[in-house]
């Protein structure tokens, strides 16, 4: 395998890490976006590969951000080539966008005494897709259909999927909260929420929370109420994970920011401006936690007996 230069894997992750701390000092949470833009549809859903698949992590932020500048309706993307499988071909004179493919190897090494050592290599690799909206040739299945939409099904698919996860939720009070000393998540009646979406998005962003636990995904938040700049990272994996759900779900997320969350903003452009890797870690984090709570619903046990 070869390796790529350590030089444009940090490029790469100060370019991306720019770019997202360039909105934010705007005021503007780029998870967000999808939401908040005139271009949107009557229902958001994560980037989606060639094959219907879902894109993940740190390319979901990439690619809503470039499908809003752009104005792109289709939430599918390709390559050149699985462009060409499919006989069509990308338009003349149209520039793609840069996602990533990130993963690690095994490299065995002979230690000083003899012994085989083995180390984990993370590598990350950039590769260009095109959004279907830039190719021409494709079958009916590609082209963008908006969808009626359907609030009150949503709404009870959401109530099931949440239920689903066995997390213990309690009611009462005027905080939204996950209790990690007794493991509990607390909520304000549903009566003090918007709507039921509004209810949906914030339990979806304490469910991210409850993820953490040692007994689920071992996140530690040992120092999560003694450290600013611990808070604002699993603040952010919990809100980047209700944005991900929300998509799953088709519900809109909570797009203020809640009061006991503003400040969160100029503790994560410090972090991020800090550390170029941070958003990739917290997108992981966030995505795990969305996989985790997927990974708890019946229909999920179901597909993988069948």
């Amino acid at each position: 395998m070869t390796r790529q230069p350590t030089s444009q894997r940090s490029d790469l992750y100060s370019r991306i890490t720019d770019k997202i701390v360039a909105e934010l000092k705007q005021g503007v949470r780029p998870w967000m976006q999808p939401w908040n833009t005139t271009q949107a549809s009557d229902r958001i859903t994560r980037p989606l590969r060639h094959n219907g698949q879902p894109y993940s992590g740190i390319n979901v932020l990439l690619l809503w951000s470039e499908a809003i500048a752009r104005g792109f309706t289709s939430s599918t993307w390709m390559t050149f080539r699985q462009a060409l499988e499919l006989g069509a071909a990308v338009r003349k004179g149209e520039t793609g966008t840069t996602v990533v493919f990130a993963s690690s190897f095994i490299r065995a090494e002979t230690s000083e005494i003899g012994d085989a050592v083995e180390h984990d290599i993370p590598f990350l690799k950039a590769y260009t897709v095109f959004n279907t909206e830039q190719i021409t040739g494709l079958s009916e299945r590609f082209r963008p259909v908006t969808p009626v939409p359907d609030p009150i099904s949503r709404i009870g698919h959401a109530d099931r999927f949440l239920a689903n996860t066995g997390a213990l939720i309690r009611h009462g009070g005027s905080s939204a909260y996950y209790a990690p000393a007794r493991d509990y998540i607390q909520m304000p009646a549903f009566e003090a929420f918007r709507d039921a979406q509004s209810y949906v998005a914030i339990l979806s962003h304490e469910l991210t929370h409850w993820t953490a636990a040692p007994h689920r995904l071992n996140r530690d938040l040992n120092r999560y109420a003694k450290d600013n700049s611990e808070r604002a990272r699993e603040e952010l994996i919990a809100e980047l994970g209700s944005c991900f759900l929300c998509a799953d779900l088709g519900i809109v997320p909570e797009l203020e920011p809640r009061h006991d969350h503003a400040s969160y903003l100029a503790s994560w452009l410090k972090v991020l401006s800090g550390d170029k890797r941070a958003i990739f870690t917290a997108t992981s984090h966030a995505q795990r936690a969305v996989s985790y709570l997927h990974h708890l619903q019946p229909e999920h046990e179901e597909g993988e007996a069948a």
